[in-house]
């Protein structure tokens, strides 16, 4: 008995082999199964192929019109580029990175709806229930929003501004943190080149109000200083004379979007007074026209022997006083000359010296 019991407790024996009826059953099962579900497999097989194959051509298709779009609009800027109508318009290289700024924010939005939406569709066909799956995804988009606010925001306020058109590369702007020339536009940082040609890294987030100073149309205002004592007529009639003669020679003839005017008097003073010209410019060229104004009209009085002043008051023209120079100086005091009955009077006494012997001094 106790044989018996080792024998059949023997690890040592191996399993005996699969027969030729178990592997038929198996064969006949599985075959069964396959005819059961094969139609449920194909349409789900079909169902997911017609999904990407439509997620794809579309997505293709989108993206095309998108980048002919941009296309156009960066023909449309080249061929009115260097025209008078391009004076009006935004620059090449401004329009381009804009142009393409757009487009490529257009075409992610494109792919991540459509292949978002169709990942969705294909997980819905395989009987997946996806309310978890978005419920998870809505609590990880919040999760990593307040995370990255700063950059949900610089990047929302970029992609508004490239929009709205706000201000493009070539501008000049006043950001509030930063002023200067844009040199470059992105959907988070804008690029400013100050002054002083240092570069400004604003992040677009941080802009709370800006001042486009190349936009519409500029003013340049020249103060003419000249004597009280000058015709006004004759001061008015020379700077018309500069102006009409300015706005007919290049390049002033383009940047010279108006009349120059001569607004009046801005002050009256007793040394002098002070001319308002105004004018009105292309944007970004105030500060030039200024600077050849003043020109213009600096050599324009001087041919017309017309002064014009400014800084310290005027000294009166009159010539040096002839005679006795020493006509104007006070007289000298009696107290300077130590010799005089006035400086003998004011001389304090001297003490008298004490005596050789002292008297006996009783006991």
């Amino acid at each position: 008995m106790f044989l018996s019991v080792l024998s059949v407790a023997d690890p040592s024996d191996e399993p005996s082999a699969p027969s030729l009826q178990d592997a038929q059953e198996s064969a006949t099962n599985a075959a069964s199964w396959v005819e059961q579900n094969w139609s449920t497999w194909l349409s789900i097989g079909l169902r997911v192929l017609l999904i990407v194959v439509i997620a794809g051509v579309l997505r293709v298709m989108i993206r095309r019109a998108i980048t002919k779009l941009i296309d156009r609009m960066n023909r449309t800027a080249q061929a009115v580029d260097g025209t008078a109508l391009g004076g009006l318009l935004v620059n090449v290289e401004r329009r381009r990175q804009r142009s393409q700024a757009i487009g490529s924010v257009l075409r992610s939005v494109a792919s991540f709806l459509i292949l978002g939406t169709a990942g969705l569709m294909i997980l819905g066909t395989f009987q997946i229930n996806l309310a978890p799956l978005l419920a998870s995804a809505g609590v990880a988009g919040v999760a990593i929003g307040f995370g990255a606010r700063n950059l949900v925001t610089d990047f929302l306020s970029g992609v508004f501004m490239i929009l709205e058109d706000q201000y493009g590369v070539g501008d000049t702007v006043d950001a509030g943190v930063a002023s200067g020339e844009v040199i470059e536009v992105g959907l988070r940082v804008t690029k400013l080149r100050g002054d002083n040609g240092e570069i400004w890294y604003v992040r677009n987030g941080e802009v709370k109000r800006i001042g486009n100073l190349s936009q519409g149309w500029a003013t340049a205002g020249v103060d003419v200083t000249v004597r009280p004592d000058e015709d006004l007529d004759v001061v008015k009639a020379k700077i018309l004379e500069v102006g009409e003669t300015m706005s007919k020679e290049e390049p002033w003839n383009e940047r010279l979007w108006g009349p120059i005017e001569v607004l009046g008097l801005d002050s009256v003073l007793l040394d002098s007074m002070v001319v308002r010209v105004s004018a009105k410019t292309m944007p970004g060229k105030a500060l030039s026209v200024e600077r050849e104004l003043r020109w213009r009209i600096k050599k324009a009085f001087d041919a017309a022997g017309i002064q014009i002043v400014g800084g310290l008051p005027l000294q009166p023209d009159t010539e040096a006083p002839t005679g006795d120079p020493t006509a104007g100086m006070a007289p000298p005091s009696a107290y300077a000359n130590t010799s005089s009955p006035q400086a003998q009077a004011a001389t304090p006494l001297t003490p008298a010296p004490a005596a050789s012997g002292s008297p006996n001094v009783a006991k």
